[in-house]
């Protein structure tokens, strides 16, 4: 059986917010249709109404391996926490000691001048995280993986 996900974001500013995302994920923005040389071109194409070129935007992971991301155009603002929420993996289990905490704290800084918000920091037996909100108040998580530790069948919610 065939299933493959996206990711989907709903996003007052799609454009801006795909632009936060693809620095923190190292994603590439994702190119028209085969046969258009712009998105524009492929809107006019299937009658996309001129005023509504800006309402989505999209990444895809340059590895192919990771999901499609969607940022769509919504006019409600968020308003309650997150139910679902990407970690942004920083390292595998292979890094130890300081590096662990250096990668974690660089990712945090650089995210954050790109207009991230650290909202608290978790350490527990699961792993280390700092949780923030992205440009538009998505919570999102800066982590590693705990070392050398099989995940348990259930994981409690953080």
């Amino acid at each position: 059986m065939y299933t493959k996900i996206q990711v989907v974001f709903d996003a007052a500013d799609p454009a801006k917010l795909a632009a936060f995302w693809k620095l923190a994920l190292g994603y590439d923005y994702e190119p028209p249709p085969e046969g258009y040389t712009t998105w524009e071109e492929f809107g006019h194409a299937i009658g996309l109404a001129e005023e509504r070129f800006g309402d989505q935007a999209s990444l895809i992971d340059p590895a192919g391996e990771g999901p499609r991301i969607y940022f769509q155009r919504v006019t409600e603002g968020k308003t309650a926490k997150n139910r679902v929420h990407l970690d942004v993996r920083v390292a595998g289990r292979e890094v130890r000691g300081d590096s662990r905490e250096r990668l974690i704290e660089e990712r945090v800084a650089r995210l954050a001048a790109a207009g991230a918000t650290e909202a608290w920091r978790v350490s527990d037996p699961r792993g280390r995280c700092v949780v923030m909100r992205d440009p538009e108040g998505n919570e999102f998580c800066v982590a590693l993986p705990v070392r050398g530790r099989a995940r348990p069948a259930r994981a409690a919610p953080r």
